[in-house]
């Protein structure tokens, strides 16, 4: 299997989080990705020219990081981060659909700070900064909840990749002055598989 990646994608870092934590290193090749380039070869395997992209055994592909995560997670009928009985706790999916969004905000700051100066939103940014912040709140007050103690979820592995690229591409350290957020990310950040696939 071919798994196109950019390094800096928090999507395409959660998939190579599941290779890791799935053993699948010696099965999944992971290629770099060249997006955002006119011409790009990358086009050719994926029109899209989005990542991550998965390339399976029968040279089948597919891409965004919720199907190809799942996929990873199924290959050996023992999902760990995709259990079928999830697909109903309607708590559990709301918890995951709720980092899911705070992510891709975080992204569509991020994309409009590459922006050049003068074609950025000032609304745009303004309105993601707002959001983060309301959505850090409640993660800060939610940390008691079974569903953000024990082994890592995809829930989880969402949040924490996506405070991790807040803190890192500039927008601010979303853990600040959240004390029970900070703590829960240095425990994530211990994690092998996040440490291996950090950003440049």
């Amino acid at each position: 299997m071919k798994l196109y990646v950019t390094f800096t994608s928090p999507y395409a870092r959660l998939a190579r989080i599941l290779v890791l934590e799935k053993a699948l290193e010696d099965r999944v090749e992971i290629i770099a990705a060249k997006t955002r380039a006119t011409n790009s070869h990358y086009y050719q395997i994926n029109p899209s020219g989005r990542v991550p992209y998965l390339i399976d055994d029968s040279g089948v592909g597919m891409e965004d990081s919720q199907l190809i995560c799942a996929y990873l997670d199924s290959l050996d009928g023992k999902p760990l981060f995709h259990n079928l009985r999830r697909q109903t706790d309607w708590a559990y999916q709301r918890l995951e659909f709720a980092a899911r969004n705070m992510c891709e905000g975080i992204c569509v700051w991020v994309r409009e700070m590459h922006r050049p100066a003068g074609e950025r939103s000032p609304t745009v940014l303004a309105h993601e900064v707002a959001r983060a912040q309301r959505m850090a709140d409640v993660f800060e007050g939610g940390m008691a909840d079974p569903l953000m103690q024990g082994a890592p979820s995809m829930a989880q592995l969402i949040l924490a990749v996506a405070l991790d690229v807040a803190r890192k591409r500039g927008f601010g350290d979303l853990t600040t002055g959240r004390p029970q957020l900070a703590a829960w990310m240095r425990s994530m950040s211990e994690i092998p598989s996040m440490q291996r696939t950090a950003p440049p």
